[in-house]
């Protein structure tokens, strides 16, 4: 009989974390700790079973017939319970799935998949916890999924009746219960007492496998070894092993009805060798028919109260064209709240009374669940104002939607946006910035030619064809010009001329989860005469008679690799600006094809005929889509917070 070996492996001060390792045991499975799948799931894990989780085509293939079995529309509310590294999730979320959520104990794993997430711009969250009391709503979700089997990790076959009882509560009257589990007999049929394999060209990996004393689960042992640091895990696990008739006995003693077993899966890798309980799985579908009493009965959900608050038409405006509100503008509104009529679960109530803002403030926090701030003329529609909206909304304690005061500040000053940008690597224009006493900027080396604009400002007022200059006298000019429509004590950009592609990028929802970047577009010169510069400015925007007003958008012809860096950069910028919900990013290109950013837009025109609106046309979204995914992305994020603050 073998006596037990105790082997320390011998440390050293790169390798320090090194756990002691076992020589041969006896039996596995009193080494197993109750709670090993809390230490298990890390960096190691993805090393091991890296053939089959790290696989994006068995994913795609695997969620496949998960889609094909479930049957559902793209609207659902999902929850992936035990979800790892969110390779299921996320994949559902690419195929347009707008309610996928993910959960797991693993910290790491959660942290991987927020990180993924992230960088692809997916809308999936991720939750952190234990699968036998879940931090969810009971009605909440119409579809639970346990993938890639993730099921019978627990000590007792009680505590895998908790997860069920569990998902019972959570799902709506008819959800469905998704589980993907090992074939427990195929598995204890087929099982390897003693396998190895080369993980890659420094890690192997040694197996050793046997049934627990009461033939419930498989006990398995792992040691993981590099080639030159030695073993850098020892590790034991069981996984109880349930049939497919078992299985189903399990659901419906729990509830759940009309139980199908459906496809089995199996798997194949790259590698080819050892797959142990990833080789061949049960895909079991069960379904909730839960009886809603007249007494438990909820009340019929409310429709979510909103205030639209706008500009004011009864008071001039500086930047439209004769400082007055026209039909344009009037149109522009109409359609707007045509749009909102459309969206069911909601009341909009609309104020643009600037002179009782003050006084109504205490009815949006008494009546309403959200503003919707589209008062981007700002208050008293003075631009400088912009952010008096939200700050009353701040102080009032009243949820609204687009960026907070703060947020507001920054993006409207140019040169701190650009200071901003620069410290994040970012690039932007070359440009200079004349103070409203400075007169010595002539003698600046300025590389013509140039463009000159306000530094404070939006909609492009005070941006023309004239304020493209290719020499000092156009440049005195302009700034002459600008001055009077500003006043002498602004400062002004005198801003490198860029000849590329003028290219808007789009985001509307927030990161880290729950946010889309919108098709780039780019602007479309092709119909403008020879000799006008190739700038989308005030008459582009405000003048239909101008030659400007021929300037279309177009999808942008940008490279992957382009594409891929303005994405990482305007996120970077929400998040570092502080937008919320919604926001659009001006770059333009050099000579040399590279991105410099120009201006950030945290509350951008939300109108029908917007920048804003030809991105999402372009991504399939109607007007009416483009409002409500702004409106429920503050909602989101509101319920997010409450629910931090709860917790």
């Amino acid at each position: 009989m073998n006596k037990l070996v105790k082997v320390p492996l011998k440390r050293n001060v790169r390798n320090s974390k090194l756990a002691d390792v076992l020589g041969p045991v006896e039996n596995l499975e009193s080494y197993v700790k109750a709670d090993w799948w809390k230490h298990i799931f890390n960096a190691n894990y993805l090393r091991t079973d890296g053939d089959v989780v790290n696989d994006n085509a068995i994913t795609q293939a695997e969620v496949d017939i998960f889609e094909k079995t479930l049957g559902v529309d793209k609207h659902v509310e999902m929850l992936d319970l035990c979800c790892g590294q969110g390779r299921h999730v996320m994949e559902f979320s690419r195929r347009g799935y707008t309610g996928a959520q993910g959960f797991d104990r693993s910290h790491y794993l959660i942290s991987r998949a927020r990180a993924q997430a992230k960088r692809e711009g997916l809308s999936a969250i991720f939750k952190e916890g234990d699968a036998r009391k879940l931090p969810y709503k009971t009605n909440q979700f119409d579809v639970v999924t346990i993938l890639g089997n993730s099921f019978g990790y627990f000590e007792s076959a009680e505590d895998d009746q908790l997860v069920l009882g569990e998902i019972f509560r959570i799902l709506r009257p008819d959800g469905k219960l998704l589980i993907d589990v090992t074939d427990g007999d195929h598995m204890r049929a087929t099982f390897e007492a003693r396998s190895w394999e080369w993980i890659d060209k420094t890690y192997f990996v040694c197996r050793e496998r046997s049934i627990s004393s009461d033939n419930q689960r498989l006990v398995s042992r792992e040691v993981i070894t590099h080639v030159k640091k030695g073993v850098v895990a020892d590790q034991f696990y069981a996984e109880r092993l349930y049939s497919s008739a078992q299985l189903k006995d399990l659901l419906e003693e729990n509830g759940y009805e009309d139980v199908e077993i459906c496809e089995s899966l199996d798997t194949s890798s790259t590698r080819d060798q050892d797959l142990g309980m990833m080789a061949r799985r049960n895909i079991l579908l069960g379904r909730v028919h839960k009886i809603v009493t007249p007494a438990s009965a909820k009340p019929p959900k409310k429709a979510a109260r909103v205030a639209v608050l706008m500009g004011d038409p009864r008071m001039s405006d500086i930047i439209k064209p004769g400082s007055t509100w026209d039909e344009d503008d009037v149109h522009t509104v109409n359609e707007m709240k045509k749009a909102l009529a459309t969206l069911p679960g909601y009341e909009f109530t609309y104020f643009d009374r600037h002179d009782q803002f003050m006084t109504d403030c205490y009815k949006w926090k008494k009546d309403f669940d959200l503003v919707l701030n589209i008062c981007d003329e700002g208050f008293y529609n003075n631009a400088l104002f912009e952010l008096h909206v939200p700050a009353l909304l701040e102080i009032m304690g009243i949820p609204y939607t687009g960026g907070n005061p703060q947020c507001l500040s920054y993006c409207y000053d140019k040169s701190l946006v650009r200071g901003m940008a620069t410290e994040m690597g970012i690039p932007v224009a070359e440009a200079y910035m004349v103070n409203p006493d400075d007169t010595t900027f002539i003698e600046v080396a300025v590389q013509f030619p140039v463009i000159i604009k306000p530094n404070m400002g939006d909609s492009s007022f005070g941006i023309t064809a004239d304020n493209v200059c290719e020499d000092f006298r156009q440049l005195e000019n302009a700034l002459v010009s600008i001055r009077q429509k500003f006043g002498y004590d602004q400062p002004v950009l005198i801003e490198q001329y860029l000849t590329g592609a003028d290219i808007s990028v789009g985001i509307i929802g927030n990161p880290p989860g729950q946010f889309k970047f919108l098709p780039i577009i780019e602007e479309d010169y092709s119909l403008l005469p020879e000799g006008l510069p190739r700038i989308c400015g005030y008459e582009a925007k405000w003048d239909p008679d101008s030659p400007y007003a021929n300037i279309r958008s177009i999808p942008a012809k940008l490279d992957s690799a382009t594409e891929q860096f303005l994405h990482a950069s305007c996120q970077k910028l929400f998040e570092r600006l502080g937008c919320r919900d919604y926001a659009r990013f001006d770059w333009r290109l050099d000579s040399q094809g590279t991105p410099r950013l120009l201006e950030v837009n945290p509350n951008p025109g939300w109108c029908w005929d917007g920048h804003l609106n030809k991105m999402a046309a372009l991504a399939g979204w109607t007007y009416a889509d483009m409002l409500h995914r702004i409106t429920k992305a503050a909602q989101l994020r509101e319920r997010v917070k409450a629910d931090a603050e709860a917790m």
